[in-house]
């Protein structure tokens, strides 16, 4: 760990056994701390402010309060905690209301352990991951890639790309030879041009529209 903190992780899930088995996955990496356990979204949303992760993996199925809208409470309570969606299903509209509540990230419950352990370190990075479940899910939603790929330019087309890739601007920077203030004027536009908010809406938009 290089004399830095281990990541702060919440297990959310209304099955014992499942969150048994993601502790005991997640044991093995040194960098990787599991802090708290909730058995659904309501405890998940109390339990926050004194456990304090870095990162939620977060189940979306659950009684008295599922994942979507704790996702959503917890995140406007705090924009630091990443939320990684964690379930057994990717239907479509499922994945989207994870993505517009505020989860960064995408995974099914069969993911293997290292990619578990990759995909919450580039949570807390910032970065989002989305299994290829969930890309499909969103890619196919759709039929014709139609009105925001025609007013995208080829450099915000390029940028998009970096961005579902989870890159960061100064990473986007450094690859298109760009200053950081050109890549957050992009973004800006890019934002703009497909009609959301933030960085991990326009990954999900991206997808769906078959813009990458």
């Amino acid at each position: 760990m290089n004399g830095t903190s281990p990541i702060r992780v919440m297990i959310v899930d209304d099955h014992l056994m499942v969150r048994d088995g993601l502790r005991m996955f997640l044991s093995v990496y040194d960098d990787i701390q599991v802090v708290a356990e909730a058995e659904d979204g309501h405890q998940a949303v109390i339990l926050c402010e004194g456990a304090k992760p870095d990162v939620i993996l977060m189940d979306l199925l659950m009684p008295n309060m599922d994942g979507v809208e704790a996702t959503r409470l917890i995140r406007e309570v705090d924009k630091d905690i990443q939320v990684i969606a964690l379930t057994s299903f990717a239907e479509q509209e499922l994945v989207e209301n994870a993505f517009k509540a505020g989860a960064i990230s995408y995974l099914l419950k069969d993911v293997h352990s290292d990619k578990l352990a990759e995909t919450i370190r580039e949570a807390h990075r910032g970065r989002a991951t989305i299994g290829s479940a969930a890309a499909q899910a969103l890619v196919s939603s759709t039929n014709d890639p139609i009105g925001p790929q025609e007013e995208l330019t080829g450099r915000e087309h390029e940028v998009l790309q970096l961005l579902v890739k989870g890159k960061t601007n100064k990473e986007i920077a450094k690859q298109l030879s760009l200053s950081e203030g050109t890549v957050r004027f992009h973004i800006s536009n890019i934002l703009s041009k497909l009609g959301v908010s933030n960085r991990t809406e326009a990954v999900s938009q991206a997808l769906q529209l078959g813009l990458v």
